[in-house]
């Protein structure tokens, strides 16, 4: 069950990058100004939907 990112919600404070305890799951998209993550990484702690000020981090089963 990995954390997804809703797009719309994101306004890419890094929060959760600087949260996730493995290493290059989050990552910043300066383009999108938005994170996205890395589904094959994400070990589905939920860490990062906890510190998400938005609430544009969830964790799904509809991934994965």
């Amino acid at each position: 069950m990995p954390a997804v990112v809703i797009e719309e919600k994101c306004i890419g404070c890094k929060q959760c990058v600087f949260t996730c305890p493995e290493a290059s799951t989050i990552i910043f998209n300066q383009e999108k100004n938005i994170v996205e993550i890395n589904i094959e990484r994400c070990k589905s702690c939920g860490l990062c939907v906890e510190v998400c000020p938005t609430d544009a981090l969830v964790l799904s089963l509809l991934v994965g």
